[in-house]
């Protein structure tokens, strides 16, 4: 293969793929900063994961995304040079070259981050509610944490598995272990400024198990997931006496800004792609 033909591939990895709206933001901010580049949706197999990503790169890519079910294994693969992030996340959806070896990132909480800027709110001295204790959570537990909320609880169905999470956090940022609290979700606290449902849950239109009196006045319930409608962990919140629910679009958006700046060091404009995404999604 002619390698010079393939300097500008980029890619978004997983299985299954074909529902990733990956390749149609990195091709929006390409246009936008006028970066010449391919981005390409690829499926790998299950016991495949390492096999393709070390074909693409050997074929001359320059970097790829990773999505489920892979981000711990691309975590492994990349071991001898993980940023922080993806390190204490124990996961990472952005992989790259530098000098012949693999480097490997979690934009993920960079992104919720982001988004959260956007939409007007800091998370400053906020208490935080964090649903969920798999992936999605262990990505965005640090950048949560440095953001300066004032306590962060981790709520999983599964007490054990939001303790292991916490378990985590602690030996990774000891500094910051007294801020974090772990348990059920049928005693998740009250009066909660932000809650971050980190569970798929949305997916199969069902909400997380949550009781009543988690939010506090004006708060924020804000889903990972993302769809054309409101979704059950959105419905469920403002029934629950959320002052507002939004979805995980901008977020999705957000980490994919983080990579794209990571690979080409220009940091694209958000809001038009978000407003194109969003169009696309309700008229499809």
């Amino acid at each position: 293969m002619n390698v010079l033909a393939t300097t500008h591939r980029y890619g978004v990895i997983g299985n299954p793929i074909a529902q990733s709206r990956s390749p149609f933001i990195h091709r929006e901010f390409a246009r936008q900063t006028g970066i010449e580049l391919e981005y390409e949706a690829i499926l790998a197999p299950l016991e495949g994961f390492t096999a393709t990503v070390e074909d693409f790169f050997r074929a001359g890519g320059k970097g790829l995304n990773v999505t489920v079910p892979f981000k711990e294994q691309a975590c492994a693969l990349a071991s001898g040079h993980l940023s922080q992030r993806a390190s204490v996340a124990g996961a990472a959806n952005t992989l790259w070259m530098h000098e012949g070896e693999l480097h490997a990132c979690n934009t993920d909480g960079v992104g919720l981050l982001s988004d959260l800027e956007r939409l007007g709110y800091s998370l400053q001295g906020r208490r935080v509610l964090l649903v969920g204790a798999g992936g999605a959570a262990r990505g965005v537990m640090q950048p949560l944490l440095l953001a300066g909320c004032a306590a962060l609880r981790i709520a999983n169905r599964n007490p054990a598995r939001a303790g292991q999470l916490h378990d985590v956090v602690s030996r990774a940022m000891p500094e910051l272990a007294a801020r974090v609290q772990a348990g059920g979700l049928e005693d998740a606290g009250q009066n909660w400024d932000v809650v971050i449902n980190a569970t798929s849950s949305s997916l199969a239109n069902t909400a997380p198990d949550l009781p009543e009196g988690l939010y506090a006045q004006d708060a924020l319930a804000y889903d990972m997931v993302y769809s054309p409608e409101p979704t059950a962990f959105m419905q469920q919140a403002r029934q629950q006496g959320a002052g507002r629910a939004v979805d995980g679009i901008g977020m999705l958006v957000g980490q994919a800004a983080a990579s794209f700046a990571i690979w080409h060091g220009v940091a694209p404009d958000i809001e038009p792609v978000l407003h194109k995404l969003r169009d696309a999604l309700l008229y499809t």
